[in-house]
């Protein structure tokens, strides 16, 4: 790690593709709201974090692993990387495997948005510095379905995981919150929603905008 460096946590990458603002007020701001939703997700976490590490046949879990990538200049955890290898283990501490699998769990369902996608994407770039092996694919564990959705790391999802991180770190350098938008489908989840307060902070901008536009109309008429 470069000690001169500032590093985003590796979740801020999913609240800034969420929500800019959202992502401001938790990182900027230190603004964070419990509701149900995050309160079953922190559960949800605690209960992968139980044990550190697992050993199975041709595979080794290794659970809350920290990772850092200086390309993304972001820090966090995993929630667990499989590391898979078709050979019997070794009691060589120095052997190498045949491949690693980041696996991120999420409360809910998958979602329509890139937030779990590109988070998931940013601790395989990070596995990859840290390891010196390409790693191709992982997988999110969604709560309700209780099932995984594999991941494949296309060039495409890195050049957005990539891309996501420079804009976070640009409006993390701003250091300015952005203006409140009203979008239900996100609104309606978010823990902060009391704070944000997105349909109160539209209706000065309304007015305003309905005030100018009358007085427009009058001065052109006079």
């Amino acid at each position: 790690m470069n000690p001169e460096r500032r590093y985003a946590p590796l979740s801020a990458l999913q609240h800034f593709v969420y929500c800019e603002r959202q992502c401001a007020l938790i990182h900027l701001e230190q603004i964070w709201i419990n509701n149900r939703l995050t309160a079953e997700g922190n559960l949800l976490h605690e209960k992968v974090h139980e044990e550190s590490e697992e050993s199975r046949p041709g595979m080794r879990l290794v659970r809350g692993l920290p990772v850092v990538s200086e390309t993304l200049g972001i820090i966090g955890q995993c929630d667990l990387v499989e590391f898979l290898s078709s050979r019997k283990r070794s009691s060589k501490a120095s052997e190498k495997w045949e491949a690693v699998r980041p696996v991120e769990y999420k409360r809910g369902r998958p979602k329509s948005h890139e937030a779990d996608l590109v988070q998931l994407c940013a601790q395989a770039i990070s596995l990859e510095e840290m390891l010196g092996i390409p790693i191709t694919e992982g997988a999110l564990f969604y709560g309700e379905p209780r099932r995984r959705t594999s991941v494949s790391f296309t060039p495409e999802l890195r050049a957005t995981t990539i891309q996501t991180a420079q804009a976070l770190h640009a409006l993390l350098d701003r250091g300015v919150t952005p203006p409140a938008l009203y979008r239900a489908s996100l609104c309606r989840g978010c823990s902060l929603l009391s704070v944000c307060l997105p349909r109160r902070r539209e209706t000065p901008a309304q007015a305003g905008n309905w005030f100018r536009d009358a007085l427009n109309q009058i001065l052109m008429e006079s």
